[in-house]
C-alpha cells in the first residue's frame, strides 16, 4: 500500500506530456505537403494531419520526392501530446 501511495504522489508532480508517446502534425499552409517523420514518408493535404511517435532523436524533414530534403525541425519533448501546426516551423 506504501509503494501504490508513493507512486500516485510521484505521478501527480510529473506532467502528463511526458507519458505522451506521439503528437500531432497539422497540415494549416494551403496546400499539399509530404513529410519524412523519422521514421517514413506522410503526404499531408491542407488541413489534415498525421500522428507522429515522440522520439527526440528524430527529425522532420520536408519530403517532396518521397525522401529527405529541407529541414524542418528536431522532435522534442515539449511536443509530446500536442499539435505541431506546419505554418509555425516552416
Amino acid at each position: 500500500m506504501k509503494k501504490l501511495l508513493l507512486t500516485a504522489s510521484i505521478l501527480t508532480l510529473i506532467p502528463l506530456a511526458t507519458y505522451a508517446s506521439s503528437f500531432k502534425i497539422q497540415n494549416d499552409t494551403g496546400s499539399k505537403v509530404s513529410l519524412h517523420t523519422g521514421s517514413g514518408v506522410s503526404s499531408l493535404n491542407n488541413g489534415s494531419s498525421t500522428s507522429v511517435t515522440c522520439n527526440t532523436s528524430k527529425k522532420v524533414h520536408t519530403a517532396s520526392r518521397g525522401t529527405k530534403d529541407r529541414f524542418l525541425f528536431k522532435i522534442t519533448s515539449s511536443m509530446c501530446g500536442t499539435t505541431v501546426k506546419l505554418s509555425s516551423v516552416m
